[in-house]
């Protein structure tokens, strides 16, 4: 028991330094670059339309980024452990129709939030148990649950739909108020975002996620509790996405059986153009936030701009293709540099 504890401070505690620190240094420029064109972007806009960046804007611009980056903050977390989770458009369609629900049966505003990130909970469970004991893909298990979850809330929504005139006013309000520029909304936002940021970089069970994802056997050999650390992350996962429900009906005061449609793809377009790899193990959920906020944000520069809204997703696709292929890039850099100081340090012990 002892030496196993020995071994696994040695593997995940102390990381390869060189690696480690190359690595950073990637992400870090990577996400720098992200907030320069993010910056470049509105600031561009802003001269061609005056009124782009008007307290209204910017805090509409926060409003629509706000629920991406919560659930793009749970699925950098499982996409770290080198698995993704499809279902979590779906979770967020049921659990916001689950809190109007609620709150139309005369339920407390609060509570209906609890019944939405609960709910979001149980599928996260869901997911978490069938890809780390029964050991079956993400991607077929969460696709599954995508088209379950989405089953589900057909047969239960049906043809109704949940108004802001059938919401508590205080709930409705909430979804739009804020401090000046800044919504309650995008507070919330950043709160967890920061708590999650943190689990990451300075506990060790954060940690041990990034070295699930760098390689899941070794991790595993270094007695991580690589069952435990993945439910962990789904578990995650399903709560951020069904508090993003409880928030998306606050949002927008309507919901109905297509609520969050097709929403998945945009959340893991976001996690990707973040710097986050796909292949796991790197990037950080501060980059998956402004990979959120460059989305959500192109959604508004191109209507002030005069171009249709349809370009929207041709441009989410390039950029998501950018990302793959920079993070490919990167990846090949990285191994080249590691041979090449492996070699030296080889030729080091020789001589």
């Amino acid at each position: 028991m002892t030496e196993t504890i020995g071994a696994r401070d040695r593997a995940v505690a102390v990381p390869p330094p060189a690696r480690a620190g190359l690595l950073d240094l990637v992400l870090k420029v990577r996400e720098l670059a992200i907030g320069a064109v993010l910056v470049l972007m509105l600031l561009a806009t802003q001269l061609y339309n005056g009124s782009f960046l008007s307290v209204q804007g910017i805090k509409d611009l926060l409003l629509n980024a706000a629920i991406l980056v919560l659930v793009a903050t749970g699925q950098a977390v499982v996409v770290i452990t080198r698995n993704v989770d499809l279902s979590v458009g779906s979770v967020l369609g049921i659990t916001a129709f689950a809190a109007g629900d609620f709150l139309q049966g005369g339920g407390n505003p609060v509570l209906a939030v609890l019944v939405a990130v609960t709910l979001g909970i149980a599928f996260g469970l869901l997911n978490g148990l069938l890809v780390s004991i029964g050991q079956v893909p993400a991607l077929v298990v969460t696709l599954g649950t995508l088209y379950i979850i989405r089953g589900v809330d057909a047969i239960w929504v049906g043809s109704r739909e949940i108004t802001a005139s059938e919401l508590p006013a205080s709930f409705a309000r909430f979804g739009h108020s804020g401090i000046w520029a800044v919504p309650y909304l995008g507070v919330l936002a950043a709160l967890v975002l920061a708590v999650v940021a943190y689990y990451l970089r300075s506990y060790r069970s954060g940690r041990e996620l990034y070295a699930l994802g760098s390689s899941p056997e070794a991790a595993r050999l270094a007695g991580v509790p690589v069952r435990r650390r993945l439910l962990a992350a789904y578990v995650l996962c399903g709560a951020l996405a069904g508090l993003a429900g409880a928030l998306y009906l606050a949002r927008f005061g309507n919901v109905d059986s297509g609520t969050g449609s097709g929403y998945e793809l945009t959340v893991v377009s976001a996690v990707v153009v973040g710097g986050v790899a796909f292949t796991g193990g790197s990037g950080g959920v501060y980059g998956a936030a402004l990979g959120a906020l460059l989305l959500t944000s192109i959604n508004s520069v191109l209507p002030a701009i005069g171009v249709s809204s349809v370009w929207v997703l041709a441009i989410d696709g390039v950029l998501l293709l950018l990302a793959i292929t920079v993070d490919r890039l990167v990846a090949l850099r990285v191994a080249r540099v590691l041979r090449k100081r492996a070699a030296q340090t080889r030729s080091a012990h020789h001589a």
